[in-house]
């Protein structure tokens, strides 16, 4: 009876698993990793999508292991599903891999699916050797919230006037703030580290090799860490997004998607600018991209590449409902609509300055460098571990990183 059952949940298994996948002719299987409150607003499009009454509709789900679930369906050749979003720093990994089908077939059913009408960044993070394999839903970014009050009670209003707040006008704010006060949370950090590496003028690999343990990734800690030493940022283990919304910190440096969040707070008076920089000729907002994707699959027929064309398309056309959660759209007809200016992250694409301080790593160990930065930023900022001996303790976490990603390849 015990084996019977086993049987019975196994073939259950197998049919949900391939019910998640491509099969059905009549309907386009979209797979994302939108977990939180944009899978709403996601759901949202894929319901106006198919009101259009379409040959082939669109049925989102939300798988919150994805990438897992990526690597399994695309080694068992089964339940691959029609299309997906991934994000920016996977496409040369998966391109390499052979994981991707480029998208010539769905630019040809749809001739405005094309470089022109989109975000340059956006577009081009899926171009490899010339090919181009996904269509951009957006860009997002770390981005830099400030509360309108505390600046004006600390006379410090004039930090904006070029839109590029330095660490030196931070840190001259130092011993005139009120007790419970600070100058900057340490939101993502690792994401700020990574602007400042742009900043100052140097990268993330040399040559195809990781780049971390390196004089410009040394200076970008400790031109954070000036800040800290100043007691200027929020203490080390409180939670700094929360202090900006309880009205206790002038600048928080979070996502373009922390708009929504902020605005739900009763009494908080605040506007959107750039990452702090050192220096106030550049400034850098570390970002990446939401990507449609067509993982391979030798089963997807011709007349579903018509219709995620035409998805895509409406998409383009109609992704004013993703500004709700708080993105960059990525489509040029609807972030220069007037409609869109009413965002707030549209400062981001008022000007060519703004677009361009959106900076996408593509490099295609992006995510092992990321990883390191992220589990070191804070202790390294706040001065708690020897940077030296800290940046090559770093700079092996990637490079073992890579050589188990590639061994027996």
């Amino acid at each position: 009876m015990r084996g019977l059952t086993s049987l019975i949940l196994a073939v259950v298994l197998i049919t949900v698993l391939s019910g998640c996948g491509g099969d059905d002719k009549n309907t386009i299987v979209f797979w994302t990793p939108l977990t939180g409150d944009d899978g709403a607003y996601m759901d949202q499009l894929v319901k106006d999508y198919n009101a259009t009454d379409p040959e082939i509709k669109v049925k989102h789900v939300i798988t919150s292991d994805m990438y897992t679930k990526n690597s399994t369906v695309l080694n068992s050749g089964k339940g691959v599903p029609d299309l997906s979003i991934i994000h920016a720093d996977r496409v040369p990994g998966y391109v390499k891999q052979g994981a991707l089908e480029d998208m010539t077939s769905v630019m040809a059913a749809e001739p405005e699916l094309k470089q022109e009408n989109y975000l340059p960044q956006a577009w081009s993070t899926g171009t490899i050797d010339g090919t181009q394999y996904t269509v951009p839903l957006d860009i997002h970014s770390v981005v830099m919230y400030y509360n309108k009050d505390l600046l004006k009670k600390y006379d410090a209003e004039y930090f904006l006037d070029d839109n590029v707040v330095t660490i030196d006008e931070m840190l001259s704010l130092q011993g005139k703030l009120d007790d419970g006060d600070f100058v900057v949370n340490d939101a993502l950090l690792g994401w700020v580290i990574l602007s400042q590496i742009q900043n100052l003028g140097g990268d993330i690999q040399e040559d195809g090799k990781p780049a971390v343990n390196t004089p410009v990734m040394k200076k970008a800690f400790e031109e954070v860490k000036r800040i800290a030493d100043a007691g200027l940022m929020t203490p080390y283990g409180e939670d700094g997004y929360l202090m900006f919304q309880s009205g206790n910190v002038l600048f928080s440096t979070d996502g373009t998607w922390s708009s929504t969040a902020h605005a739900g707070v009763e009494g908080l008076n605040f506007g959107v600018t750039n990452v702090y920089s050192p220096t106030e000729e550049k400034f850098t907002n570390r970002s990446s991209s939401h990507l449609f994707a067509m993982l391979k699959n030798d089963e997807r027929t011709d007349e579903k590449e018509a219709g995620i064309a035409k998805f895509l398309e409406f998409i383009r056309e109609n992704s004013l409902e993703w500004a709700k959660a708080g993105q960059n759209v990525a489509s040029k007809q609807v972030n220069e609509s007037p409609e869109y200016q009413e965002y707030m992250q549209s400062f981001f694409t008022s000007n060519e300055k703004e677009i361009e301080s959106l900076y996408i790593y593509t490099y295609e160990y992006y995510a092992y460098v990321a990883e390191a930065v992220d589990t070191y930023a804070l202790e390294l900022a706040r001065g708690n571990v020897d940077i030296d001996e800290t940046l090559n303790t770093m700079q092996k976490f990637v490079e073992d990183k890579i050589a188990e990603g590639t061994s027996g390849q």
